[in-house]
């Protein structure tokens, strides 16, 4: 048997953690002095309000090696090999710490861990085939195989609704967020090769942006494979969602459409209002 783990920023719903039976580790979230469990012992509401009254953005840590130890050790007692996933390397030290943990088991035969080099579902996207292969029967050498070839085809956009956030957090100037706030731009921001990367700036009211963002991934969509895509979101009201949900259905490509809340640590720095659509390539 094959037991898939992954790190709570895969973002994915709890009616899909249960149908795929996968393990989440939470990273962690500090408010201040205050420490929590990423979807556990705080919402990404709750970090909002946070966040606003204290006008910072909260920091976020990875999963520590015992914490990956004491996730682990149960199922290789029981006889069961492991893939687990990361959000990138680039981004958190969770994956060098389950690599760390692999090690002091003696496991490293029997624990595969996967540098997704993504975040949020494009995790979520490779953790969900895992699952499936699993299980259907499949190995440990077979599923490690197979994430291989998907993972330079996952695709993870999102679209941002406020820079306050990506400026509290150090990654947007204070100069650039006064503009884009006065402007209302909403910058692209892909992931490329574990890396965020800037992109496309729109501009005007959300829903439209949201609409043109879609709009121009259309061709790379009809391409994608069928079996599912992604809208995630840090808090979209309902209209956007039924919006964005509509336009990818007209597209009679997708076996599922999954829309999913972002959980605290993707949320905590792009701030309320992203959406993304994730797929694979």
């Amino acid at each position: 048997m094959v037991k898939i783990i992954s790190d709570s920023t895969c973002d994915l719903s709890a009616d899909l953690l249960k149908r795929c039976d996968v393990h989440i580790l939470p990273l962690h979230i500090l408010l201040g002095d205050q420490e929590y469990l990423d979807g556990q012992s705080i919402t990404p509401d709750e970090i909002y309000t946070w966040s606003d009254a204290n006008k910072t953005t909260p920091k976020t840590s990875a999963a520590s090696v015992d914490e990956c130890i004491r996730a682990f050790k149960p199922y290789l007692d029981a006889g069961s090999d492991i893939v687990c996933f990361s959000i990138s390397s680039k981004m958190s030290a969770t994956c060098q710490n389950m690599h760390l943990a692999a090690r002091e088991l003696n496991a490293e035969d029997r624990i595969c861990v996967i540098d997704s080099q993504s975040l949020s579902t494009g995790v979520g996207l490779q953790v969900i085939e895992a699952a499936e292969m699993a299980q259907s029967g499949k190995t440990l050498k077979e599923i490690a195989q197979h994430i291989a070839t998907i993972t330079p085809c996952i695709k993870a956009s999102f679209v941002v609704d406020t820079l306050t956030y990506l400026h509290r957090g150090g990654r947007c100037s204070g100069l650039a967020a006064l503009a884009g706030g006065a402007l209302r731009l909403h910058p692209r921001i892909a992931v490329t090769d574990g890396a965020m990367a800037p992109g496309k700036k729109y501009r005007g009211r959300m829903n439209r942006v949201l609409e043109e963002y879609v709009a121009e991934m259309k061709d790379d969509l009809l391409h994608a494979q069928p079996r599912r895509v992604f809208i995630t979101h840090s808090g979209c009201g309902e209209s956007i969602l039924a919006a964005i949900h509509q336009q990818l259905a007209d597209l009679n490509h997708f076996d599922e459409i999954h829309i999913t809340r972002a959980g605290g640590v993707i949320s905590s720095h792009c701030g309320p209002g992203t959406l993304g659509v994730l797929y694979i390539s």
